[in-house]
């Protein structure tokens, strides 16, 4: 096949201990997770259906170096459990997603929290705020068959070595099953979709300079510098 313009390069993430690489189809993430985050934004916790958001597949951010976004002075962290998915469908039972997955990551929401406040007031749709380039610093993914079903494991994230966020993921409102569930009666998932799961409270701001330190406990760290807007 040919094309007008050269073809833009796949999004992909490299596989712990291979010389391998996940290709990256669509990136789903689930807002207000875990109780402690919904009331730290000023929301009330219980078992709402969850919502869902996107962010496009070569805002992935692979290297060391985030860059500062530019048209944003208050831009926050955001550790999150990466779901990556080696098969998917449509209206899957909650009992039978977990068989869809290839493995895990540590990943960053990044936001620019001014602007998703001008959005919300507005009652616009979070792009800007979500789905800036880099807004999804990754890790290398896990292979399922390494670690079993994850269910239970400390997530943590620190700037410069001072700890901001420290959680388990056993404390999400919505189990990676159900999210997996939920999001397949939306959208029909297919290989290669990952799925960011929702961040615990303590979410913050980051400055140029800083170094930022995420982890999740049987996946491994995520270590960034935060550079200055070019």
């Amino acid at each position: 096949m040919s094309y007008v313009i050269a073809s833009p390069q796949q999004a992909s993430v490299p596989v712990k201990g291979t010389y391998l690489r996940f290709p990256v189809r669509r990136i789903y993430c689930v807002g207000r997770n875990y109780a402690d985050h919904v009331v730290e934004m000023g929301g009330i916790p219980g078992r709402e259906p969850p919502f869902f958001f996107q962010k496009p597949a070569d805002a992935l951010l692979l290297d060391e170096n985030f860059p500062y976004p530019s048209a944003s002075n208050n831009v926050h962290h955001e550790v999150e459990l990466v779901v990556a998915l080696h098969s998917g469908g449509k209206n899957l039972a909650v009992e039978d997603a977990s068989r869809h997955i290839y493995g895990y990551a540590v990943g960053i929401d990044m936001t620019r929290r001014d602007l998703q406040g001008e959005a919300k007031k507005a009652g616009r749709p979070w792009e800007t705020a979500k789905s800036f380039d880099h807004s999804a610093p990754i890790g290398v993914i896990t292979p399922k068959s390494d670690i079993g079903a994850l269910e239970s494991a400390k997530i943590m994230l620190h700037v410069n070595d001072e700890p901001r966020q420290n959680a388990n993921i056993s404390e999400m409102i919505w189990s990676v099953p159900e999210i997996i569930s939920e999001l397949s009666k939306l959208f029909m998932l297919n290989a290669g979709d990952i799925i960011f799961t929702g961040t615990p409270s303590g979410v913050g701001p980051i400055q140029p300079g800083d170094r930022v330190r995420a982890s999740i406990a049987e996946i491994g760290e995520l270590n960034l510098r935060v550079c200055k807007p070019s």
